[in-house]
């Protein structure tokens, strides 16, 4: 993507799924790559991106580490999440949308930042939440 300049985001909640696509350099690893320093991300899709990198293979302290080593800030699931995203619950439904991807999009809602994942779905998905997907 030589010459292509994309703008600085200023804060995003990122998805485990835009995450996983930067750790296996899956198609938009490179989008997610502009969103990691100012980026978040719920210790729900931490704990996320930790079980599929063990599933795909890598050795838990090796997942520990680079878990470890995102620039990003974790921010610890609580209460007011909690609620948020099971609220969510109804609104997505028919979407299929899981605990983790309800956990980043009420963080998302709660901080008034973009949502980045590799989920097709959340576009379609109104919940006054902007959605970038990287692929």
């Amino acid at each position: 993507m030589r010459g292509v300049t994309r703008p600085r985001v200023s804060r995003s909640v990122l998805d485990a799924s835009a995450v996983l696509a930067l750790l296996f350099k899956e198609p938009g690893w490179l989008e997610v790559m502009g969103h990691l320093p100012n980026g978040m991300m719920s210790a729900i899709n931490l704990c996320e991106v930790m079980t599929k990198s063990i599933d795909a293979g890598m050795p838990l302290e090796d997942a520990r580490l680079v878990a470890a080593g995102l620039p990003c800030e974790i921010v610890p699931f609580d209460a007011e999440q909690a609620y948020l995203a099971g609220n969510l619950r109804a609104a997505t439904r028919t979407f299929g949308l899981s605990l983790g991807e309800r956990a980043c999009l009420a963080l998302g809602a709660m901080r008034g930042f973009p949502v980045v994942t590799a989920e097709r779905t959340w576009a379609e998905c109104d919940l006054g939440v902007e959605v970038i997907r990287i692929r």
